[in-house]
């Protein structure tokens, strides 16, 4: 059974505290933040300190999304407002070790991301440290778009992976999650849904996260 992970990047964002007690007491597994620059994605969105206001409502792990340049330099307040896993994106690094030991070193858990063109190889000898691998199945920087079929493949890819070298990584997919093609992606080895739009514009924000849940 897959976790679910709630994208509060397609919340109300006048009401996020509200949004975030309403996801969290549906079910949900964790919470995504997404964090974006207007520089790495074409999008701004928010930033630690508005995580740090919502650490007292927080019943279940939050993970901070960072789609942003230079994110060596910000580490350390993301992890200090409350995330527990600190995910990056491979395209943003030339160092991706040193960056994956400097998220641990804070004591979160650390996520490397990569876009859905960008391929697994170009971070395969880096996946013996971390601790979730995000798949992209969209092209990061606005909530609501479709699912890139292609990545299922690579979610197969990173499954055989992980088996073959017996690595501990966790499998997430980001991006156009649904009941459709949550249990597609579940099915191809992935551990974490995160979901967004399709959560919070359902009637029942429960059925929804149980229907992905249940996959």
């Amino acid at each position: 059974m897959a976790l679910v992970s709630c994208s509060m990047l397609s919340c109300n964002f006048a009401y996020m505290g509200k949004e975030l007690e309403t996801v969290q007491s549906a079910g949900v597994d964790m919470i995504h933040l997404d964090v974006m620059d207007g520089a790495f994605v074409p999008n701004i969105t928010f930033g630690a300190p508005v995580i740090k206001c919502l650490l007292p409502l927080k019943k279940v792990p939050f993970e901070s999304h960072l789609m942003i340049e230079n994110p060596e330099k910000y580490i350390g307040d993301f992890r200090k407002a409350g995330s527990d896993i600190i995910t990056v994106h491979a395209e943003t690094s030339n160092h991706l070790d040193r960056l994956i030991f400097q998220i641990k070193e804070t004591g979160a858990k650390a996520g490397l991301a990569i876009n859905p063109a960008t391929p697994l190889s170009a971070v395969a000898e880096t996946l013996r440290y971390v601790d979730i691998l995000l798949l992209m199945t969209v092209n990061p920087g606005f909530g609501g778009q479709k699912y890139i079929e292609y990545v299922t493949d690579k979610i197969s890819e990173a499954s055989e992976l992980r088996k073959e070298k017996g690595y501990s990584y966790l499998i997430e997919a980001d991006g156009g999650v649904d009941n459709i093609h949550g249990p597609k992606a579940a099915a191809a080895g992935c551990d974490i849904l995160v979901s967004g739009s399709y959560i919070f514009r359902s009637a029942n924000i429960r059925d929804a996260i149980d229907s992905l849940k249940t996959v």
